[in-house]
């Protein structure tokens, strides 16, 4: 602590009605206070850890949203178009099906199969950890539950021995690269609970239009796209999922670009948004 400025009486004492015994104060003005600069570096620290803070509380809430909620994940791949584009941006619903160590960053935590679990329902387009890895994120149609025997023949889809009912739709005309329109067969299909969607069929009798029959084993499901002559799904690499490796329903499309801008070219952004799939609520 600074020492305090020394007081000379006799230069200070004032001359006149107090005499020679009266005792002399300085002045305001004339005391000179050193600037107190600690308490202002003080405020300046306590507002850094405010903001270090305020930071870390949101990440906290970003993931625990992200984590027992709501997901956003985009599409990279054709796999399930028409019913999901490349360069579509979604949410999945983390707690549709309950949770597994993979409902959490990495899988890291120690959960053993899953808890609060649901049973999903058949037709619905869930994320999941490619079973071959357990790390890459997938995203089909679930159309096989524990038990069930799938088949493709001739392109049609066999459930329990029984064909799902398929109805030719108008074609989905998509345009490539170079503007050029394609038509592609589209067909309704219909399950056996009335969860009703669109399948592309892109090639007559395609490698994966007949297959061999699938018997799904307990605690496993079924995946396939809905682009159905180009997806790597059940029929393929995926295999049979297991239950622990849902990670979520897909539920809305909340942002689709045509990626035909690059990140940069910003001025370019408002004609690459495909603003009538926003929003769309996945089915």
């Amino acid at each position: 602590m600074p020492d305090k400025p020394l007081i000379n009486n006799k230069d200070e004492r004032p001359s006149g009605a107090g005499g020679p015994h009266a005792t002399a104060y300085p002045s305001k003005a004339s005391t000179g206070t050193p600037a107190k600069t600690k308490p202002a570096a003080k405020k300046e620290g306590e507002s850094w850890i405010e903001t270090v803070k305020t930071v870390v509380y949101a990440l906290l809430i970003a993931l625990v949203i992200r984590t027992f909620l709501f997901q956003p994940f985009n599409i990279p791949s054709s796999s399930m178009e028409a019913t999901l584009l490349v360069g579509d941006y979604l949410f999945v619903e983390k707690f549709a099906y309950g949770y597994s160590r993979y409902s959490f960053p990495f899988g890291l935590a120690p959960i053993p199969g899953r808890v609060f679990g649901r049973v999903p329902d058949r037709g619905d387009v869930i994320v999941f950890k490619f079973p071959p890895d357990n790390s890459t994120d997938y995203i089909k149609r679930i159309i096989g539950l524990p038990g069930d025997r799938i088949q493709m023949l001739g392109g049609q889809l066999y459930i329990n021995g029984k064909a799902v009912p398929k109805v030719r739709a108008a074609d989905y005309i998509e345009t490539d690269e170079f503007g050029v329109a394609h038509h592609v067969p589209r067909y309704r299909e219909t399950l056996p609970n009335g969860k009703s969607y669109y399948v592309l069929d892109r090639m007559a009798n395609g490698p994966a239009d007949n297959t061999e029959v699938y018997v799904v084993p307990s605690g496993h499901y079924f995946m396939m796209g809905d682009n159905r002559d180009n997806s790597n799904d059940s029929r393929g690499d995926v295999g049979y999922v297991p239950a622990e490796n849902l990670v979520g329903k897909a539920e809305i499309i909340f942002f689709s670009t045509n990626g035909s801008a690059h990140w940069w070219e910003i001025w370019r952004w408002p004609w690459t948004i495909r603003y009538e799939r926003i929003p769309t609520i996945i089915d």
